[in-house]
């Protein structure tokens, strides 16, 4: 098989094991959610609904059929949409259909579409940051071993790992934005409405959770260089006088990818919605902070929504490391 073509199969497998992950993830949720013991139509509705509303729910919900059915029904939700009555007006939902929210007449869908762009903003510029941070003291630390500089990196990785993200948020706002008045307060801006703006304003959010995550990967590419620059083939290239920069840029650097890759991925799905304190202290508008109003307020179609589409963004980042892997290594392919 060709390389082109062994290249093409493998990111068919992984593709057709991601959406066999999200069924799995769907399933699971349905029945956590949807299947407990008590009232579901109840705690759907919320505590005000009326009896009527709550038959109403319990009639859109399917409850009195049969568990595979409702299920079944759920999923054609997300696949092809689903209608629901609001009592004087029947309103579609488009697929993917995430449910109803029966507290805030909301679709869920419209509602995460809403907040997702500002966890979107935060995720990624703090991973170019976590990146360039994270894997630059790493391979500081590794070619500096057992120098003082390494040991100051070691601890300030350390330290950053130890510090909660809400203490250096605040120590952030308190120093650049109170005592030397650098920035403003950050206030949330949308890119489409002013590029410029909206960088500033999420500079410090970006920074506050890059110095967390930029620790872990430090820690993850220094004991990757330290393994790698300990091989046979490493010694070899040294008794043949290559350089140790061209040792650490070419070889090293290359063989502290994939974990590097592998974490990344990880923390990208989980940053979606995981970034609760970083939204919370700089007052943006994400789907993290969403989720857990959701939860305060027992809105559980949004609970469940949200659940759903952070699953969604861990398989897919996932993924999309698996391919990065096979690009940058064919022999993942073979295996």
């Amino acid at each position: 098989m060709s390389g082109r073509g062994g290249l093409t199969a493998f990111v068919l497998r992984r593709a057709v094991g991601a959406v066999v992950t999200l069924l799995a993830i769907s399933v699971i949720v349905y029945v956590v959610f949807y299947v407990t013991p008590g009232n579901v139509a109840q705690i759907t509705c919320g505590p005000r609904c009326s009896p009527e509303q709550v038959h109403q729910v319990a009639r859109q919900l399917n409850l009195d059929d049969p568990l595979f059915l409702r299920y079944w029904h759920f999923l054609q939700g997300l696949v092809a949409g689903q209608d629901y009555s609001t009592g004087t007006s029947v309103q579609h939902c488009s697929a993917p259909c995430l449910g109803l929210s029966y507290q805030s007449d909301q679709q869920v869908t419209q509602l995460i579409l809403a907040k997702l762009p500002a966890s979107l903003s935060l995720v990624s510029g703090a991973m170019v940051l976590w990146l360039l941070l994270g894997v630059g003291t790493g391979v500081l630390s590794a070619w500096r071993r057992g120098r003082f500089s390494e040991r100051v990196l070691t601890g300030v990785t350390l330290a950053g790992t130890a510090t909660p993200v809400f203490v250096i948020g605040l120590v952030l706002m308190i120093v650049v934005c109170g005592e030397l008045r650098l920035l403003p307060f950050p206030q949330y801006v949308a890119l489409t409405d002013d590029p410029e703006q909206w960088a500033w304003n999420l500079l410090l959010p970006w920074l506050s959770l890059a110095l967390i995550e930029a620790a872990a990967f430090a820690r993850l590419t220094r004991a990757s260089m330290l393994e790698t620059l300990a091989e046979d083939h490493i010694r070899t290239f040294r008794a043949y006088g290559v350089g140790e920069r061209s040792i650490v840029g070419r070889h090293a650097l290359r063989g502290a990818f994939a974990p590097v890759i592998a974490l990344n991925a990880n923390n990208v799905g989980s940053a979606i919605g995981g970034a609760v304190l970083t939204e919370t202290l700089f007052g943006l508008p994400g789907i993290g902070q969403e989720l857990v109003h959701a939860v305060n307020v027992v809105d559980l179609p949004v609970v469940v929504g949200m659940v759903l589409v952070i699953g969604f963004f861990v398989v897919l980042a996932n993924a999309v490391a698996d391919v990065l892997y096979a690009v940058a290594d064919r022999r993942v392919v073979l295996t």
